[in-house]
């Protein structure tokens, strides 16, 4: 099943936070807070205007992305659990530094 979004709306997929601190104390799934960093999977084509012009989303699959913890709503395709959310609930982009791209 192919899944796209309707408007100015993003599909998004949890990026899934550390099971370890710092220190080395792994942190229980009980303990867990539901991480607000995902990756966005597919995106709308975009919001209308006042005009009635079709304005393109800020964001494009692949993008590392922050949101709201209560943003969203958790749907499941394909057996994978994703958040479908407005592009509004997204707080922004995380950019990778040239540092953090020549180590890749």
């Amino acid at each position: 099943m192919h899944f796209r979004p309707l408007h100015d709306r993003v599909l998004v997929r949890r990026i899934e936070a550390e099971e370890k601190t710092a220190g080395g104390i792994i942190i229980p799934d009980s303990a867990k807070e539901k991480p607000m960093e995902g990756e966005v999977v597919t995106v709308g084509p975009g919001a209308r205007d006042d005009t009635g012009k079709l304005v393109e989303l800020a964001v494009k699959a692949g993008d590392r992305v922050l949101f709201g913890k209560w943003s969203g709503t958790e749907v499941r395709i394909n057996g994978e659990d994703l958040l479908i959310m407005k592009e509004s609930d997204i707080l922004g982009i995380i950019e990778a530094t040239a540092e953090l791209k020549k180590a890749a």
